[in-house]
């Protein structure tokens, strides 16, 4: 009989399993695996897992920020063979992105050498590297050994590390993060600390605070690569729900190059934009002829900071070409705000704003909780060995006696035990007491560190019987941080049309001087940038030009007026007054085109406040040719940003002035060879804004309109006319000395032109009996072409005939000077 071969019984038991349920549950337990695992961060600490085990590898090395830096492939292999059984590259790359600059608004992790740029480029290996904990990372560790969170078996149970970290700064929201998991993803934006603690102390006082009192305090994400956000609207959706689209811009500025060519400056991208990526984009746009206009494209980035510049070609418009690159690159951006991440450790949630900050808030109350608990068990069990130590220095003979009759060491504790009423680690403690500790100071030692010990035990044992008290460590501890770390933001938050909040409601509403050169720059100044002078004096510097250029348009303004432009071109456009950049008295300005979408052969000529029009009508238009033409104002209440036609020119003529109208005033036009005109506006018809106008005085060759004004029947008994020359003469004459005439005619004289005065450049009516009135000093502020500026009264300029040449009002410091623009405040 052949042998039979024995067989093993089935350990276990065979259970029949349809493919499709086993392929369920095993996908689901891998999704779970990588949501909790891998791919999502914890609400309290704001790092997902293997942050979290490198932070704690390099605390455990003792790589703390005084510490020598050590070669990050050291720091990677600690957290591989201890902590994160994975890939050595996804803890590098992890290891990378905490130490880059414009990844993580605060980088938790010091790096040294190659760590990769915004351009794209890679972190040189790990071996090259070198890494240390920086100073802010301290802060999500400190507190680890007393007992603060709950540790847990690594992979193989042979260490322990940290389920979640003390942190005292809300990481989550502080640095942000990106993770993609199964089923779901997270994309939480960076924010400014000085603002988050801002906002937890506020809510910490404040538990029922709404989103809008938060966002008071939190207006936004603060990027580390700074650049602009925008609509308040869209940031508070994203607060509220957890998820919603923000826009990012690039920070641009249109600057003009010696060569008289303008350029787009480009010195702040989005956040995550790879540079190198968005240079090679807009390359692509000009070589397909998608974007014309650019005729070089440079980036002059250096360590120093980011700097792109893209040349633009002469005839080209650089505010329509920025939009166009707004619109076709990444220079515009959207951020996807979705804040997921983990409740506890286990459950993934997505949070509003205020939902985060509660669960930092109850974290570290939880923390402070279990490190008062851990203190005080450690202070009560120094206290009570001071209390043994305390008995045995009171009784020492009878201890040292006790002792010496002891057979030994274990002898010797149950004798002290039981003789003084001792507790074992009491007895223990006198035995391994030197004999130094008789010396007087050591006991007064004692003493002290028992009376401290015991203050410890009853401050620690109030915080824990008072939850007001332990928000109130919270809160001390969060300004503590601020005070250490806090800077300033970086991303400025553009609030929008649709923003509830005006600029209005955080600009004050006073007086401005605005400037505007020839060649196209604009500032504005305050009032007080120039004192009043007596007539005839030297002035101070008020711009600073470039070579050749020349102030031209000077007038005031309140700072929340409306401001109409109009361009020789014939076109208007419209600005706030606080939209003109304030500058100092010396610096150039910007240029306009940062602010209006001009053409390369087009100036603004005209620019006229619109702070009351309530007792107008209608807008008087006059060019340089003698032209005028009388618009209703209301064709010009919405005026788009690309601008509106106001008058349709012919030729080379260009419009000069427009001034407001009740409908039923008069008109004087005043040229430059000293001839006036004064006729009735009802001379003159309503036209719309794309016609020509009609003549409204006869000019003789090479003569051109200075000035023109609009004159009531009221304003026409007291005014006067005044007029100031090239050369820098002046004077006023009374306006009753100028007869009504026909529109159309040649004019009167209205006062002598020589070589010595010069042709006259500027003309306005004037009424200092009404200035006076109103309680007005009125100052006259008069700009040379080459920047310096006078400011003087009024009264000061004497009252002449019309034939009369006027009086020295402006003495010029440079040869050849003259006058360029004169404005009334």
């Amino acid at each position: 009989m052949p042998q039979q071969t024995q067989i093993q019984p089935i350990i276990g038991k065979v259970i029949p399993q349809p493919i499709v349920a086993e392929m369920s549950q095993s996908y689901l337990d891998y999704a779970m695996s990588v949501i909790i695992s891998r791919a999502l961060p914890d609400v309290r600490d704001g790092l997902k897992p293997v942050h979290r085990r490198i932070l704690y590898a390099m605390w455990k090395m003792g790589l703390k920020p005084g510490a020598k830096f050590r070669k990050s492939a050291t720091v990677v292999g600690e957290t591989l063979g201890k902590y994160h059984p994975h890939g050595d590259s996804a803890v590098y790359d992890s290891l990378v992105r905490m130490a880059q600059t414009f990844s993580l608004r605060y980088p938790l992790i010091w790096g040294q050498g190659n760590f990769g740029s915004i351009d794209g480029d890679s972190a040189a290996a790990m071996r090259y590297t070198e890494s240390k904990l920086n100073p802010i990372a301290e802060e999500l560790l400190l507190d680890l050994e007393k007992d603060t969170v709950g540790f847990k078996d690594n992979y193989d149970g042979s260490h322990k590390e940290p389920e979640v970290l003390p942190a005292k700064i809300p990481n989550l929201l502080l640095n942000g993060t990106l993770g993609i998991a199964v089923g779901m993803a997270t994309n939480i934006p960076p924010h400014n600390l000085s603002e988050l603690i801002d906002g937890l102390i506020y809510l910490i006082d404040n538990p029922a605070a709404s989103l809008e009192k938060l966002m008071a305090k939190i207006p936004g994400p603060d990027f580390p690569t700074g650049g602009l956000i925008f609509n308040t609207q869209d940031i508070q959706k994203a607060y509220a729900t957890g998820r919603g689209g923000i826009v990012m811009r690039a920070k641009t500025e249109v600057v003009e190059a010696k060569q008289g060519d303008w350029q787009i400056v480009v010195t702040e991208i989005p956040f995550q934009i790879n540079k190198t990526n968005l240079l090679e984009k807009i390359a692509s746009l000009v070589k397909d002829k998608k974007i014309e206009g650019i005729k070089g494209l440079r980036d002059e980035s250096d360590k120093d900071g980011l700097r792109i510049v893209i040349e633009l070609k002469s005839a080209a418009n650089p505010q329509k070409i920025l939009n166009q690159l707004f619109k076709h690159t990444q220079l515009q951006e959207t951020f996807h705000v979705n804040l997921v991440c983990l409740i506890d450790g286990l459950q993934p949630r997505v949070l509003s704003l205020k939902m985060a900050l509660e669960e930092f808030i109850k974290h570290r109350q939880i923390i402070i909780t279990r490190r008062a608990k851990f203190e005080l068990a450690k202070a009560k069990a120094r206290a009570h060995i001071l209390d043994g130590l305390q008995i045995a220095l009171a009784n020492i003979d009878a201890i040292i006696s006790a002792i010496k009759k002891s057979k030994d060491k274990e002898d010797a504790k149950i004798n002290l035990s039981r003789q003084f009423k001792l507790s074992e680690a009491q007895a223990l403690a006198i035995l391994a007491m030197q004999l130094a500790s008789l010396a007087n100071l050591e006991r007064l030692s004692i003493e002290k560190e028992l009376k401290e010990k015991k203050s410890l035990i009853k401050e620690l044992s109030v915080l824990l019987s008072s939850p007001q008290k332990i928000l109130t460590t919270i809160k001390d501890e969060l300004l503590a941080i601020k005070n250490k770390y806090q800077d300033a933001r970086r991303t400025q938050i553009i609030p929008g049309a649709i923003d509830k909040f005006s600029p209005e409601d955080l600009i004050p509403n006073e007086t401005a001087i605005v400037m505007i050169t020839k060649d196209g720059y604009i500032k504005r100044l305050e009032p007080s940038s120039f004192k009043a002078q007596g007539r005839g004096g030297k002035g101070v510097i008020g711009l600073t030009t470039k070579e050749e250029d020349i102030v031209e348009l000077f007038f005031a303004a309140n700072t929340h007026s409306d401001v109409l432009l109009f361009t020789t071109r014939g076109k208007v456009f419209q600005l706030k007054a606080y939209d003109i950049p304030l500058a100092s008295k010396t610096s150039r300005g910007q240029a306009l085109v940062n602010f209006l979408e001009i053409e390369s052969n087009e100036k603004v000529s005209t620019v006229f406040p619109l702070d009351d029009l309530k007792n107008y009508s209608h807008l008087v238009m006059v060019t340089g040719h003698g032209t005028i033409k009388k618009v209703d104002i209301s064709a010009f209440a919405n005026v788009r940003r690309s601008g509106l036609i106001a008058i349709k020119l012919k030729g080379s003529d260009e419009l000069r002035w427009v001034k407001p109208s009740s409908g039923n005033d008069e008109v004087s036009l005043i040229t430059a060879q000293g001839k006036s005109i004064r006729f009735t506006e009802k001379n003159l018809r309503p036209m719309g804004r794309n016609t020509a106008g009609v003549r409204g005085i006869r000019l003789r060759p090479g003569d051109e309109i200075v000035g023109m004004d609009v004159l009531t029947s009221a304003k026409d008994k007291n005014s006067k006319l005044l007029v100031i020359s090239a050369n820098g003469f002046g004077k006023m004459t009374k306006l009753t000395e100028y007869r009504l005439q026909g529109r159309g005619g040649s004019g009167i004289k209205t006062a002598g032109v020589t070589a010595k005065t010069g042709r006259l450049v500027s003309a306005r009516v004037v009424n200092l009996e009404q200035l006076a009135a109103d309680g007005i000093k009125g100052d006259l502020i008069i700009s040379s072409e080459k920047g310096q500026v006078i400011r003087t009264t009024l009264k000061t300029i004497p009252t002449s005939g019309r034939p009369a040449q006027g009086v020295r009002v402006m003495r010029f410091k440079q040869p050849g000077d003259k006058v360029a623009s004169v404005t009334l405040v």
